[in-house]
């Protein structure tokens, strides 16, 4: 394992923020895998950790095969992470709309420019992100309907669903559409959690990841065959929304089978403490997203639903 510096943002208050790379193996940078960009993800965060402590143990035993290097960022933003901030500190701007980057631009313009300077010309990049919305999904990997992606691919990594989406104007600035457009093979892999740490799901994407890795070839390692995922189009899902505002009381989980019919939330009056509305499966078919957050306001999507497994 080789670590160095990749760009360095100097404060005059505190010690400068150091994004570290680390390298493994030697030869061709075949994949990149990319960790937080975001302060609040935790979850994403320590994915990419155990992802670190695991290429650490199968370098030492020469897993890793045929000339190839593994570069990993840890993550990019820890100034906002040890302050408990989502988006950069200094201007609320967001990494993950910033690519590909601009050397002379404002800070967060800068680390996009140097993180995908780093990342470009790999064969394979896999990022660690979480949704725009708070909310709980099913494990999946997401990735855009550029023309240039390959679900077969996505598919080798085991997780239960591929989702694909069409991107929008602000998809264009993320770094999973940027290296598409690059001609890097791009994976988004999502989990349930975002600021706190869900295990169970964590060492599902710590395999998917070194599953991936070694049905391409790059390096060796023992695992379960995982799923075989189903296609989704994001367009597909079917949103389920509130009528009302109140305290949100959630009774469905990402990946509960539910019935047409069945009751998936309620949303308790916040004064009086009433139940003021039931939120009722409009088909049925998968949760796939579910809202987290306590409070609710009225139209609020709180589920995203996949209504059958095959068209």
């Amino acid at each position: 394992m080789f670590q160095d510096i990749i760009h360095t943002v100097k404060s005059p208050y505190r010690d400068d923020m150091h994004i570290l790379a680390y390298r493994f193996g030697r030869g061709e940078k075949v994949a990149c895998i990319v960790g937080p960009t975001r302060g609040n993800e935790i979850q994403q965060l320590y994915i990419c950790s155990q992802v670190i402590r695991e290429l650490a143990r199968l370098e030492k035993t020469g897993a890793i095969l045929n000339n190839n290097q593994i570069m990993v960022i840890p993550t990019i933003n820890q100034f906002s992470t040890n302050i408990e901030k989502r988006f950069w500190a200094m201007d609320k701007t967001d990494i993950n709309r910033m690519f590909p980057g601009n050397d002379g631009g404002e800070t967060t313009e800068r680390i996009a420019a140097a993180i995908f300077e780093a990342v470009r010309g790999c064969s394979y990049g896999i990022q660690f992100a979480s949704f725009h919305t708070p909310g709980e999904f099913i494990p999946h990997v997401r990735m855009m309907d550029t023309g240039h992606q390959s679900t077969s691919l996505a598919n080798l990594f085991g997780l239960p669903y591929v989702l694909v989406k069409k991107p929008q104007p602000f998809d264009a600035g993320t770094l999973n559409y940027c290296w598409q457009m690059d001609g890097t093979n791009a994976f988004s892999v999502y989990t349930p959690a975002t600021a706190s740490i869900d295990e169970v799901s964590a060492r599902q994407a710590v395999s998917a990841v070194l599953r991936f890795l070694t049905r391409m070839g790059i390096i060796k390692y023992n695992c379960h065959s995982g799923y075989i995922a189903s296609i989704v189009e994001e367009e597909a899902l079917m949103p389920i929304k509130t009528d009302v505002s109140g305290i949100y009381r959630p009774l469905k989980r990402p990946g509960s089978e539910v019935k047409f019919g069945d009751v998936l939330a309620e949303v308790v009056d916040p004064i009086e403490g009433e139940v003021i509305s039931q939120i009722i499966a409009p088909s049925d078919g998968i949760i796939f997203f579910a809202h987290s957050k306590p409070l609710v306001i009225q139209n609020c999507v709180v589920y995203k639903m996949i209504r059958r497994l095959h068209e």
